[in-house]
């Protein structure tokens, strides 16, 4: 029990240390801007394009054809 319990002091100490220090290590970097990607169709929108089309397809039969063709008979 003792070890455990000086094992998370340890951790502890670590932690505070990192949390007090880290922020002053980072500040003294500077990183380039990362180029942005030439906009462009990647295909996903056709896609979801294609699918809305479909849903809606699917709509008009189920909510439009079939009531009609039941009162039918």
């Amino acid at each position: 029990m003792a070890f455990l319990k000086s094992c998370v002091g340890i951790v502890a100490i670590y932690a505070f240390a990192f949390a007090i220090f880290m922020p002053f290590l980072v500040q003294g970097q500077s990183f380039p801007p990362s180029p942005s990607p030439a906009p462009s169709s990647d295909g996903t929108s056709i896609d979801q394009g294609i699918a809305y089309v479909l849903m809606f397809v699917a709509l008009v039969l189920t909510y439009l054809i079939h009531p009609l063709d039941a009162f039918s008979h």
